[in-house]
């Protein structure tokens, strides 16, 4: 039972430290939609999608006005859009997509997720044809984020999906060129990816979801940090303490919300995910949570040290605090979408290649990171492999979600706006990896994977 009392403590936190609930996410499964016709399916999608969905937003706003809790964003995730529909052209699934971005438009809501695949081991003739027609479908749309897994420590490393997927970031980036290139922020690549995830632009609804579920996103990067400046000098063992304490009080907020939208709805509640995603407003960024526990800058040796103190924290802290919790759960370092990780990249202190590092600790990946437009497909595959190769091995989540932004340079700065905030090009290591890459194939599954 929810106890109000353990709500009010985070009254300051909503007023002074950005803390908020990120999202409140509907899955919807449309398995049921299914259909030979494609014109049938994308109408099958739409009603489905507006029928379910249809007081999604308003229930929202209803419970952030009782509560006064900050809901961010509304969002929709669907059953993986491959696995519904049938033996369609490439121009059948754009016609999902767009039947997706209406059903969006219509309920008012922030983005839908799901127009992707699971290829990890295998591509289908529906894969294929989705998977070809991606740049295409976030161009054409507003509301629509697509996600593809290539990789699972049980099944290894689909690499013949790896290397199709620098030709759709590039194309996706080219055919967003008016607008920053943003077509690519839609889209991300996993490796392990969970099936109950309510942020984009990974979120879609699992295969062994249920008809329908509400899943609530917590966010509160300024939270934490704020505790850590208050507590000073102390031992790690306390330092950790003190990260739960947090991540628990956070965490009853949003199973408080989950629980109210879950009851009005009339949908089961699915999962409180605990992520501190950061935005670019001062004060709300997990590289500042890494500089207030002592690093002069975040990259500096020791950040990834740092990191894995904290998201450890905040799981054991968020799991105490609700029975389910899932999704990603953890630290977000996203670069554009965090105003420390910006600082970092423009003096400096902070690489590529030590971004990679940080994602072996952290709950999700590369992540909203621009790169030079010119950059090869080869290299963003060569990026790729190299990020899914670290959730494969150690058995976890991780993703990539980079930016060639068109006809930009190293050091030039790209602007998305809002949420997804803005970000310096940075360098890459512009050796080529493609005779490794075009070898195709699978890379195995790690020996650890055998433990059935």
């Amino acid at each position: 039972m929810l106890n109000t009392a353990d709500i009010l403590e985070t009254i300051s936190m909503i007023r002074e430290e950005n803390l908020d609930i990120r999202t409140i996410t509907m899955g919807i499964s449309l398995l049921d939609c299914a259909s030979d016709d494609e014109n049938r399916f994308a109408q099958n999608i739409y009603d489905k999608i507006t029928k379910t969905a249809e007081k999604l937003v308003i229930t929202g706003e209803n419970i952030e006005k009782e509560y006064g809790i900050p809901i961010i964003n509304k969002r929709v995730a669907v059953t993986p859009i491959s696995l519904c529909g049938g033996n369609f052209s490439p121009e059948g699934y754009l016609k999902a997509a767009k039947a997706l971005d209406n059903a969006a438009k219509e309920l008012g809501i922030n983005f839908i997720g799901g127009f992707g695949a699971l290829v990890h081991k295998g591509m289908t003739r529906k894969d294929e044809a989705l998977l070809s027609i991606i740049p295409e479908a976030l161009a054409e749309t507003k509301f629509v984020c697509s996600s593809v897994n290539v990789a699972t420590t049980k099944a290894g490393i689909n690499m013949d999906a790896v290397a199709k997927m620098g030709d759709i970031i590039k194309r996706a980036a080219y055919l967003t060129r008016d607008e920053q290139s943003i077509g690519c922020a839609k889209f991300v690549v996993f490796a392990n990816v969970p099936e109950d995830n309510p942020f984009m632009a990974g979120a879609f609804h699992g295969v062994g979801e249920g008809e329908a579920v509400v899943s609530v996103g917590v966010s509160g990067p300024g939270v934490v940090a704020s505790a850590i400046k208050r507590a000073g000098h102390c031992d790690f063992s306390q330092l950790a303490d003190i990260i739960k304490k947090t991540a628990f009080k956070i965490t009853r907020v949003g199973q408080l919300v989950a629980y109210e939208a879950s009851k009005r709805l009339g949908v089961p509640f699915g999962i409180v995910d605990l992520s501190l995603a950061p935005t670019p407003a001062i004060g709300d960024s997990v590289a500042h949570i890494l500089e207030n526990m002592g690093l002069e800058r975040c990259g500096a040796h020791g950040t990834t040290a740092a990191l894995a103190l904290l998201n450890d924290a905040v799981k054991k802290g968020g799991v105490m605090a609700s029975s389910h919790v899932g999704g990603l759960s953890g630290a977000f370092i996203p670069v554009s979408e965090d105003a420390g990780m910006i600082d970092a990249v423009t003096c400096g202190a902070l690489s590529i290649e030590k971004l990679e590092a940080m994602t072996a600790v952290c709950s999700v990946g590369l992540d909203m990171i621009v790169i030079p437009g010119d950059t090869p497909a080869e290299v963003i595959c060569g990026i790729i492999a190299d990020e899914i190769s670290i959730g494969v091995a150690n058995t976890k989540t991780t993703a990539v979600r980079v930016i060639p932004a068109y006809g930009k340079g190293v050091g030039e700065v790209v602007n998305f706006g809002g949420l997804l905030g803005y970000a310096p090009v940075i360098a890459l290591n512009t050796n080529s990896p493609a005779e490794f890459i075009s070898r195709g194939g699978r890379i195995p599954a790690p020996i650890h994977s055998l433990k059935n």
